[in-house]
């Protein structure tokens, strides 16, 4: 469902720019759930990004409630069935529990440069331990969050999949703008 912008009823208010962004940005990735954990090159070296709900700093049960909050409203946005509903769910569940324990691995190699680059002579080797760690951790959650995607889509219809595919397209544009 679309909300017309006034000034211009060919392009979508902020509102619900901000509702189709923060949709897919949740149940990608932290669905990732918070689902998009869109990890990156750059989110690996910081660790994940603040803020978001794979950052470390919420239980497993409020990752939860924020998966099936978003659900319902990507459920409405795209006008899943209760098959649908029924396949999807499972699939970002087991995706979250996929990419969760990934936090604490990501968090530790964090650490691990955090204390290569406190000490009096710099450690080099830790620091690219920590570093290739990162990157092993963004293929990982990256790789999954394909997954993830792909066995959505297959439970979609064609026209629900072009909703899906625009909503991560104003997502892709929104991130880079």
């Amino acid at each position: 469902m679309t909300t017309p912008n006034p000034i211009d009823p060919g392009k979508r208010s902020f509102r619900s720019s901000l509702f189709n962004r923060s949709t897919v940005l949740a149940f990608v990735a932290g669905a990732a759930v918070a689902v998009a954990l869109g990890v990156s090159a750059q989110g690996a070296m910081g660790g994940w990004h603040h803020g978001s709900m794979l950052d470390g700093t919420h239980s497993v049960a409020e990752v939860n409630a924020h998966v099936d909050h978003m659900l319902k409203h990507f459920y409405v946005e795209i006008e899943a069935t209760d098959a649908q509903k029924s396949q999807i769910e499972p699939l970002v569940k087991q995706a979250v529990n996929d990419l969760l324990p990934l936090r604490a691995q990501a968090n530790s190699a964090h650490q691990l440069a955090m204390n290569a680059l406190s000490q009096a002579t710099l450690d080099r080797g830790a620091l690219e331990t920590a570093r290739a760690e990162h990157l092993k951790l963004a293929d990982q959650a990256s790789k999954r969050v394909v997954q993830l995607m792909a066995d959505v889509a297959d439970v979609l219809t064609p026209t629900q999949r072009k909703a899906f595919l625009d909503h991560l397209q104003q997502l892709h544009g929104m991130k880079h703008s």
